[in-house]
């Protein structure tokens, strides 16, 4: 998976969309689809580390842009999409990484304002994603379009209530799209569950765990580039192993 990869010979051309772009996994998948040769928009909240994600790809001769935006603000989406449809006919790549973490915790102590926030960023803004861009992406001779999942999605664990139910909700949704569009279109969905890896929202879970421990964001976003360039059902499930 760390393997060099020419420029012209894999996705060149194509245009992707990451959100969660900022750092962890999403800005690793940014980073390894612009260099095997894609335009990556980058979109997230902060907008100094996405332009420091931006930068890293200028420097190893990819290219970007930043769209600084909270995908959970009315119309958000919409507006992004108006945008990027007025600049771009296709969209080729839609990674849908952006994430939050609830405080772990019993059912019966779930905070209704974190629940609420981690529907509308797992739940909603996925729906609004896949409404807002389905016209570019058929417009794409080969869209794909991959959600990122988690262990405690379909194997629900104690305390793990209110992020495990949001992204078993968010792949219900992914799914349904895939099979929806698979015999009418060309667009592929594939649901990515990255296991354990060394992120922020990982530091979060588990404060006491050596970062060193588990693998590198990198090795997901390599493992999502690949996947970008094989030929997969849909939809399609997998899990990436250690390094």
């Amino acid at each position: 998976m760390s393997e060099t990869v020419a420029m012209s010979e894999t996705l060149a051309g194509q245009l992707a969309l990451v959100t969660g772009a900022s750092r962890g996994i999403g800005a690793a998948t940014a980073q390894a689809l612009a260099a095997r040769g894609a335009h990556v928009i980058l979109t997230g909240r902060d907008t100094k580390a996405l332009e420091g994600v931006e930068e890293a790809i200028h420097q190893a001769g990819g290219s970007a842009t930043i769209a600084p935006l909270d995908l959970t603000e009315p119309d958000a989406i919409a507006r992004l999409a108006s945008a990027i449809g007025g600049r771009w006919k296709a969209l080729d790549i839609l990674v849908i990484n952006a994430g939050i973490l609830p405080t772990l915790t019993p059912v019966i102590d779930i905070d209704g304002k974190a629940l609420n926030r981690a529907l509308a960023t797992h739940v909603l803004a996925t729906q609004a994603l896949l409404t807002c861009f389905h016209p570019m992406l058929k417009n794409s001779s080969d869209a794909r379009v991959i959600g990122l999942t988690t262990t405690v999605a379909p194997a629900p664990r104690a305390f793990w209530g209110a992020y495990g139910a949001t992204k078993a909700a968010q792949e219900v949704l992914l799914d349904c799209y895939a099979q929806e569009n698979r015999n009418i279109s060309k667009i592929r969905v594939a649901i990515v569950n990255p296991g354990a890896t060394r992120t922020s929202m990982r530091a979060k879970a588990y404060p006491g765990e050596n970062p060193a421990s588990v693998k590198a964001p990198e090795v997901v976003g390599e493992a999502i580039a690949a996947l970008c360039l094989s030929d997969f059902p849909s939809p399609h499930r997998m899990s990436v192993n250690p390094a």
